[in-house]
């Protein structure tokens, strides 16, 4: 007979392996090597945070469109404000009057054009002197900055004055240094909306000079380094390297001047002495003051207000959508 090889009566022991580095907690009770759990708040937590901004938005932004809404399309004209006529409602009558005039057409196709401009003019300013700003040194970044700020923060009252001072045709700098004698830049059609738009651009630049600056800065050095290095000339780095990267920024100030030069109102209002000659240089902003307060057609210049609003609704949907679009193929 075999020996047993334990000793203890034949009986053999298994011996069950012991893992290294792991101990069992006394009391018998496991640990669980589980992260613990994020707190999920519930689904109507954001929308608490959101709810005073929410008010104020509602009792600044929504209520006024409400009413401007309301008031297109009802019959209100100083008969109804004085209270001598009831109000009646009109359905879409101020809407078909205010399509069948051709005076509407033509003052809607100037304001499209003159807003692409002063967007265009703006936008190319404003990242070009960004781009300068990276390029000087510290002091006269700190004097470009002042003075574009400087600009920004001008009343646009103001600054419509002094330009119309800098190219008045018998006092104006302007016309002395380039030899014009007393010709008057707001007499033609084209000079005009074009003083407007140098004015425009030189109040709007600032926002997009900032911003885009700031981005610029962003963007790591050893990119625009490495950029460089391979050749590449400093408007193929804009155009390939910075655009890119700058599109949630180059989105935000592009919606904001269309918004804000499409309404141009103060400017063109100050400068061309309420639209210019006959009307050569309205746009859709001062038409509708004109309608509203000059011809007391209350109606009509809250249907003119309805059109720009769904106007500009349309056109900041387009263009997030197509930037989506060449996000998704990038």
């Amino acid at each position: 007979m075999s020996a047993s090889p334990s000793g203890t009566g034949g009986a053999v022991r298994a011996r069950v392996p012991v893992r290294r580095g792991l101990s069992r907690p006394r009391g018998g009770s496991r640990t669980s090597n589980r992260a613990p759990r994020p707190y999920r708040g519930s689904s109507s937590t954001p929308w608490l945070y959101l709810a005073p901004a929410l008010v104020v938005l509602g009792g600044l932004l929504v209520y006024p469109v409400y009413q401007l809404g309301l008031i297109s399309f009802l019959e209100y004209t100083q008969a109804q404000v004085s209270g001598g006529e009831p109000t009646t409602f009109q359905g879409f009558g101020n809407y078909a009057e205010l399509f069948g005039d051709g005076e509407f057409w033509r003052v809607l196709l100037a304001t499209v054009v003159f807003a692409a401009a002063c967007v265009v003019s703006t936008l190319a300013v404003g990242c070009a002197l960004a781009v300068l700003l990276t390029r000087v040194r510290a002091v006269p970044r700190l004097a470009l900055m002042l003075a574009g700020l400087g600009a920004w923060a001008t009343p646009a009252v103001t600054g419509s004055t002094v330009w119309l001072l800098l190219f008045d045709p018998d006092f104006g700098p302007v016309n002395r240094m380039l030899g014009l004698g007393d010709h008057s830049w707001t007499y033609g059609r084209y000079s005009a909306f074009l003083l407007v738009l140098l004015e425009v651009v030189w109040c709007s630049f600032p926002f997009v000079m900032v911003t885009v600056y700031a981005g610029i800065r962003a963007v790591p050095a050893e990119v625009l380094e490495a950029a460089a290095l391979d050749g590449a000339s400093q408007w193929r780095i804009w155009r390939s390297v910075l655009a890119p990267m700058l599109r949630p920024i180059l989105v935000v100030v592009t919606i904001q001047s269309v918004i804000w030069d499409f309404k141009v109102f103060t400017q063109i209002y100050v400068m061309t002495n309420g639209g210019g000659i006959a009307g050569q240089n309205l746009v859709l902003n001062v038409y509708a003051y004109q309608k509203a307060f000059a011809s007391s057609q209350y109606s009509l210049g809250s249907a003119i207000g309805v059109v720009m609003l769904l106007i500009l609704l349309a056109v900041t949907l387009v263009y997030l959508r197509l930037l989506r679009r060449q996000g998704e193929e990038l």
